[in-house]
């Protein structure tokens, strides 16, 4: 049983973080050389695309919300 609710967006924003990270880890232990600038394109462009997953999540949970006759919310309300 999920103690909570999938959400594919903070999935792809802490990937991007990860992967920001990996490659600042990798720079600091001589395996790569590693421009400062080279991360900010990495992690704005995974906040980008964690936006957009979210965004595309919450509207197909509406959907078929809306097709079952149950509003939209009531699954996260009865997890508290």
């Amino acid at each position: 049983m999920l103690r909570h609710e999938f959400l594919p967006g903070r999935l792809v924003a802490g990937a991007a973080f990860a992967l920001a990270g990996i490659v600042y880890a990798g720079d600091a232990g001589g395996l790569w050389e590693t421009p400062w600038f080279a991360v900010i394109p990495m992690v704005v462009g995974g906040l980008c695309l964690a936006g957009a997953t979210g965004v595309l999540t919450r509207s197909l949970r509406r959907r078929r919300a809306t097709r079952r006759g149950t509003p939209a919310e009531a699954g996260a309300d009865t997890a508290t």
